[in-house]
């Protein structure tokens, strides 16, 4: 791969702007994928929150989950998880629980497997040490500026 700038200019390099075209190209890169399968990334969250749950999940439960992933907001991940209801991939007791329809099962696998793709894809050429120490150092950039994040 070629880089932007020789390892002088890297390090005067903006980490906001690098940051930015990270999350944009990663983000547009997964949205786009997965809309080719017939879901938004926000549904899918909701369908892996639900199918992933070693028991038994909300509605409120999930939407505080959720609710702060690209700053979404409560209110429109509860539309999403309504879209998930409409398309038959989860139910919804009368106390809030949700679970996963057979439909939706199928749906999680292929969309899984979807996700494990462009997660390879992502990772060629990248190390978990590589990984693993960009994390670290993005974390440690929010913290210096006195950001909060959280992923589960």
């Amino acid at each position: 791969m070629e880089y932007s700038h020789d390892d002088a200019e890297l390090i005067r390099q903006p980490i906001g702007y690098w940051s930015w075209a990270a999350y944009d190209a990663v983000v547009s890169r997964t949205r786009g994928a997965l809309v080719q399968i017939g879901t938004s990334q926000p549904q899918w969250w909701v369908l892996a929150q639900v199918a992933r749950a070693g028991e038994v999940k909300s509605r409120a439960e999930v939407i505080e989950t959720l609710r702060g992933y690209l700053t979404v907001g409560a209110e429109a991940v509860s539309e999403e998880i309504d879209t998930t209801i409409a398309l038959g991939w989860i139910t919804q007791d009368p106390e809030g629980y949700l679970g996963l329809t057979a439909a939706g099962r199928t749906f999680y696998e292929r969309a899984a497997a979807l996700q494990d793709d462009l997660w390879r894809e992502r990772h060629a050429g990248i190390s978990d040490e590589e990984y693993r120490t960009t994390l670290k150092v993005l974390q440690r950039f929010i913290h210096n500026v006195g950001g909060r994040a959280w992923h589960q």
